[in-house]
């Protein structure tokens, strides 16, 4: 049996407007203070692909419109909810209020594999992805309701957070 590609006039997806009226996976993603415009648009696309209910921009971390967020975003700038709020903490804050569970990605004492993660059902989620270099900030961590640490077993000290991203949100996506 051969596999043939398939070309984008065969996959079947959403429009604009149809992505606007489905039903949302209850993932929040909030960037604290992410520099690269680069992560930024691949973030925006990867939540496209799992329908990510939002994104909150935080910090430095730049808004849409921009040609460096368009250009790995392809257009993922459209499809998915997003609010600059300058304040992650205070993001975080309104959100736990709300009911939704918070949960950096970062690597911290007590965190918990992302392997052994297990969602709860009926339950939103907000996954907190940070700076380049200095991750998600203390205090951001410290408000979480947990950590989620991606396994690794190599030399290296940590991943790409466009690549965490979307380790991170396929994982959790796949487990709801």
């Amino acid at each position: 049996m051969e596999n043939r590609k398939l070309k984008n006039s065969e996959l079947d997806r959403k429009s604009v407007s149809e992505f606007k009226e489905a039903k949302k996976t209850p993932i929040i993603v909030i960037l604290d203070n992410v520099r690269s415009l680069n992560n930024i648009g691949s973030i925006f696309r990867t939540s496209d692909a799992f329908l990510i209910q939002k994104i909150y921009l935080c910090g430095i971390t730049a808004t849409p419109p921009h040609k460096d967020i368009q250009k790995t975003a392809l257009g993922a700038t459209e499809t998915v909810n997003w609010e600059y709020v300058e304040n992650a903490l205070e993001v975080v804050e309104k959100l736990k209020a709300d009911g939704v569970k918070t949960f950096s990605v970062e690597q911290a004492e007590n965190a918990t594999m992302l392997n052994d993660f297990q969602p709860e059902k009926e339950i939103t989620y907000a996954l907190i992805f940070g700076n380049e270099v200095k991750g998600v900030q203390q205090k951001i961590v410290s408000a979480s309701d947990g950590v989620l640490e991606i396994p690794q077993l190599g030399s290296k000290h940590s991943l790409n957070i466009s690549v965490s991203a979307g380790v991170v949100l396929w994982d959790v996506f796949s487990k709801m």
